[in-house]
């Protein structure tokens, strides 16, 4: 019996989380575009970004903001690295947003892979949280404010023990800011505290769940594909007779889908710097205050209800996005975009009346000032209960219902919620970042506060 060779181990090694075949199905570009790799090729390229970055940075209030200016403006090559990790941590977002809604709009969840759609919503809440956590480090006014909006939000549970009387024994709202601040105010302790997150726990948590997922995509058949594929050239076969070696066919593809995001990461950071303002100060506000642009959507639901925004709506959502596999059992749509064409105009359709709700819900909300202050000197509990957040969430669940009951599928009332929840991220997001000015009042013209 001859030996084995050290190399032959590493190979195992590698194919053990790397499939040794794959279907053709799989490797067309429209069926998957690459993105779980892209998210993996950011990944990668933030963290040894990041490396760079940390050997000058000084997580200390009183030094934070000259440590970045210094990378700007005196280390060589600074700038361009602090752009090129910027613009990959906007793109890893834009980007797992894109692989979560191919997963689902593909059916990919299905068959014996819910754990693992489980394990990539928790990865995109990490990617949500590492760019949160990285936002506050160059402690400029733009950081610091965009900081103390989302903290804010994070500490809304607070709206609600006020509302029923409880805080005094029971005050969520004030637990999570010290976890988070470390203090009563946004000071140097949570400057550590983000800096410690962002630059050693979260990427050791990120690098765990990512093994699991790519582990689990093995242990569940290769990505997914439909039972019988018809190929251009060939009549319909089974996945054993049309398999491929992944070395070198898909290894290819996957580099390409590397060398793709990176090129765009270096040319974004080429022609567009990451901003850096005046030092933080706590005395002079930013107006309009933003939270990052990833979470303009919540903050303009927090400025209707504090809590409905910023903690039961997003609760709801969670919890929706994680049942997903559970709601839909159905075997039909596996590995094919949308399942068949009545997926398609579903969707279409869905998106057309998602998007005309949320422009009406917020122009009706924003003509009759129905802020978090509409209901002044009433009950404020039923703000929380009644708000444009609460109306949208209603109207989108009757309307996944009906689409249940016209087509009796599962699959098609999910996707019908899904897609619901895609245009609301997407029209709250524009609504908030364009047409939302200084002291959060609204302009018809987009970003003509600026003028």
């Amino acid at each position: 019996m001859k030996p084995q060779h050290r190399c032959g181990n590493i190979n195992n090694i590698f194919l053990h989380v790397h499939s040794n075949k794959i279907h053709p199905h799989s490797l067309r570009w429209n069926y998957t575009f690459g993105l779980g790799i892209m998210c993996l090729g950011l990944f990668v390229v933030l963290f040894l970004t990041g490396l760079f970055l940390m050997i000058y940075y000084k997580p200390d209030t009183a030094r934070a903001y000259f440590s970045v200016k210094d990378l700007m403006f005196v280390i060589p090559s600074g700038r361009f690295v602090r752009n090129i990790h910027r613009w990959a941590g906007h793109l890893m977002i834009i980007v797992g947003f894109l692989h979560m809604a191919r997963v689902f709009y593909t059916g990919a969840y299905k068959r014996g892979r819910a754990f693992n759609w489980n394990i990539g919503i928790i990865l995109f809440l990490l990617i949500l949280v590492l760019g949160f956590t990285g936002y506050l480090l160059p402690w400029d006014q733009l950081a610091y404010w965009a900081g103390t909006i989302g903290i804010n939000i994070a500490t809304s549970p607070a709206q609600l023990t006020d509302a029923l009387g409880i805080s005094s024994s029971v005050d969520i709202g004030a637990m999570v800011k010290h976890l988070l601040l470390g203090s009563d105010h946004i000071g140097n302790e949570t400057l550590v505290r983000f800096y410690v997150w962002h630059c050693l726990l979260l990427p050791l948590v990120m690098v765990v769940f990512i093994a699991i997922h790519i582990w689990r995509i093995r242990k569940s058949g290769r990505l997914s594909r439909p039972d019988r594929v018809d190929h251009p050239k060939r009549q319909p076969e089974s996945e054993g007779q049309t398999a491929l070696v992944a070395i070198p066919h898909a290894f290819y593809r996957e580099f390409a889908a590397f060398m793709f995001i990176l090129a765009l990461s270096v040319v974004l950071a080429f022609f567009m710097d990451a901003p850096l303002r005046e030092p933080a100060n706590p005395l002079v506000p930013e107006n309009p205050a933003k939270a990052p642009w990833y979470f303009l959507s919540l903050q303009e639901l927090v400025s209707y209800s504090a809590y409905s925004g910023g903690v039961g709506i997003p609760l709801i959502v969670l919890l929706g996005l994680f049942s997903i596999p559970h709601l839909d059992r159905e075997n039909e749509g596996y590995g094919r975009w949308f399942g068949d064409s009545t997926g398609v105009r579903t969707t279409v359709v869905t998106a057309t009346y998602a998007a005309i709700c949320c422009t009406s819900i917020l122009v009706i909300a924003i003509g009759f000032d129905l802020s978090g202050t509409w209901l002044a000197g009433g009950n404020q509990f039923l703000i929380h209960f009644i708000n444009p957040g609460s109306l949208v969430i209603l109207m989108f669940l009757t309307w996944s219902l009906l689409v249940y009951k016209r087509h009796q599928s599962t699959r098609l009332g999910v996707m019908a919620l899904f897609t619901c929840f895609c245009v609301t991220i997407i029209v709250f997001t524009y609504f908030a970042w364009g047409h939302r000015g200084p002291n959060w009042d609204f302009y018809w013209e987009p970003l003509s506060w600026l003028h």
